[in-house]
């Protein structure tokens, strides 16, 4: 069975980078029927943090990728490692290495200094006494000659020189284990079958893979994603609006939009671009992942979601955008008796002002921003729309409009319109002229949904008293 692992280290927030590597392992699983192991890398105390932990975890939950073992947390596996080192120091796999901290730096610097590759020379490999007053750290015996082949399943065979590879610590000399040795020892005790990672990590790869053949475990297969890069084909940061996953659901995308954007980044299948979760599982596969880099761009990742927003039912929107309208304050919390009770009366109308917004906006956040025309009492207008819609030219139209809807028995978009076209044709003009200044007197601005459609969900009578406001703005003594 296909048994893979997202394995982050809680030093950050789950990013862009860390969230398409969760992704595709999660999809090669689903796709093969196998396992996904959410693992937590936390061995650097100094770095990792519970808050990161939560935050890692948080946004999994958020686009939904449901692990099926774990989470494991390494720290919690501090005697499994010691009991690996202590059988690779018996075998003589591994050995104790006395050199200090400042004499390995002194030495790296030389190298570099000289021109020669700064790795560990070796001195303490053949050492048959401790040395006096100084405390270990554990090395691996690598082999010095020879090649090392990572059969990766996207790039193919990648050789390096074991000649050029050092030993390399296993364990510190507070005892602690370093990653690339606990890494390895968690994919044996996890039966990983498929390491799915970013191609960072390859450089480890030849170390690791000595590490599973000490182990006397089948090497797993390989595949390294290549990184993603930013419109200026540099490493993926803020400056390319690479923020946390989780500043994503902040800013108003849908989960399922960022998911569909990151399968398709550095994956393909024909030049579909939207795919429904069942779709991406169903045809996700390592062949049709890109060796290039992956170019972030966040204005098709926008566009996707505005897509997703027009696929996503009233009734499901209006849920999403709630915790926005609340932080705005434009509605009470339904939490609350006052706010329950609104959002009782109020369930289907708050539904239909939702729907009318999909079409212009791209984030939940825009239809927040776009709803406050709908629920606010009054309306500020914006001043440069009022020195051009709102003035002696336009006061027929809309003192008309108010007389034609003050007599409406049904406030509906088909009655509205009829109205309209009255007035449209009693002065011959085209129904823009009219239904613009109408739209800046009701709205504050100059754009928003269907005209008709607007005045019927804000209502006859806050309708009639933005006009009337609207009116003397104009000039018009009422």
């Amino acid at each position: 069975m296909v048994r893979v692992r997202f394995a982050p280290s809680p030093t950050g927030h789950l990013h862009i980078g860390g969230a398409r590597t969760a992704l595709f392992n999660w999809l090669f699983a689903r796709h093969e029927g196998g396992v996904f192991v959410l693992r937590i890398e936390d061995t650097d105390r100094t770095r990792s943090t519970e808050e990161y932990i939560e935050s890692i975890m948080e946004g999994m939950k958020w686009l939904n990728l449901d692990w099926d073992e774990g989470p494991f947390r390494q720290t919690d596996r501090f005697d499994v490692y010691k009991s690996c080192v202590d059988k690779f120091l018996a075998e003589g796999k591994a050995y104790h290495c006395y050199c200090t901290p400042e004499e390995l730096e002194e030495r790296r610097q030389k190298a570099l200094a000289e021109g020669r590759p700064p790795r560990y020379d070796g001195r303490c490999r053949l050492l048959k006494e401790p040395v006096p007053g100084r405390t270990p750290s554990v090395r691996f015996k690598m082999p010095q000659t020879g090649q090392t082949v990572v059969n990766d399943l996207i790039r193919g065979p990648v050789s390096f020189d074991n000649s050029q590879l050092d030993d390399f610590i296993i364990a510190r000399s507070d005892g602690t284990p370093t990653y690339n040795f606990v890494v390895v020892v968690d994919d044996v005790e996890m039966k990983i079958t498929h390491v799915i990672r970013g191609d960072d990590h390859l450089n480890n790869t030849p170390k690791q893979i000595h590490i599973y053949t000490s182990l006397g475990y089948e090497t797993p297969k390989f595949a390294h994603l290549p990184m993603i890069m930013g419109h200026d084909k540099t490493r993926l940061s803020k400056r390319h609006g690479a923020t946390s996953v989780m500043a994503y659901k902040e800013m108003g995308y849908l989960p399922d939009a960022l998911i569909n954007y990151l399968a398709r980044l550095g994956w393909s299948c024909g030049d579909q671009e939207i795919f429904t979760r069942e779709e991406l599982k169903a045809r996700f596969s390592m062949e049709h992942i890109g060796k290039s880099a992956a170019v972030f761009n966040p204005e098709k990742l926008l566009w996707l979601n505005g897509e997703y927003i027009r696929k996503t039912s009233p009734e499901e929107l209006t849920d999403l955008v709630m915790p926005f309208l609340i932080a705005k304050g434009l509605v009470k919390d339904p939490e609350t008796p006052e706010g329950s009770a609104w959002l009782t009366n109020n369930k289907q109308w708050l539904r239909k002002a939702v729907a009318s917004l999909t079409e212009r906006s791209k984030t939940l956040v825009q239809i927040a921003g776009a709803m406050e025309f709908y629920l606010l009492d009054t309306v500020e207008v914006d001043p440069q729309a009022r020195e051009k819609f709102l003035n002696s030219e336009t006061l027929n139209y809309l003192a008309d409009v108010r007389g034609g809807l003050s007599g409406l028995q049904e406030f509906t978009h088909d009655a509205l319109e009829k109205v309209f076209q009255e007035i449209v044709a009693k002065h011959d003009t085209k129904l823009a002229k009219v239904a613009q200044p109408v739209r800046v007197a009701v709205t504050g601005g100059t754009v928003s949904p269907g005209i008709f459609d607007v005045l019927e969900i804000i209502g006859r009578e806050r309708t009639l008293k933005r006009l009337e406001k609207a009116m003397k703005l104009a000039g018009y003594e009422l």
